[in-house]
């Protein structure tokens, strides 16, 4: 009976770092100004957006405990937009920047 409390307790930590982890990269991505996403060959604000969303919703629920099925698709999408997207766009609109920071 411990260990069950245990392993459950242990998920509802997990599925509060993938809510966490979606809810900032949902800010960032809503932070980000449009233009940089196709400058920088990235899919469309409007996309990352709605993406991370339904994410941060789905993680969200899984926190409440109303089922984490597709959980695990929400931590692979904010983990592409943060990993890939997200350095791929900060590098757009600062002026003097190098490609190790500032000249």
């Amino acid at each position: 009976m411990v260990a069950l409390s245990f392993f459950s307790l242990l998920w509802k930590v997990i599925y509060l770092a993938i809510f966490v982890t979606t809810l900032y990269a949902l800010v960032e991505a809503v932070r980000t100004p449009a233009q940089a996403f196709p400058a920088m060959d990235k899919q469309t604000k409007g996309l990352w957006v709605g993406l991370l969303g339904a994410g941060t919703l789905l993680s969200l629920s899984a926190v409440l405990g109303y089922g984490a099925f597709l959980t695990i698709l929400s931590l692979i999408v904010s983990l592409i937009y943060l990993l890939d997207v997200r350095p791929a766009v900060k590098s757009i609109g600062r002026p003097g920047d190098g490609p190790y920071g500032p000249w």
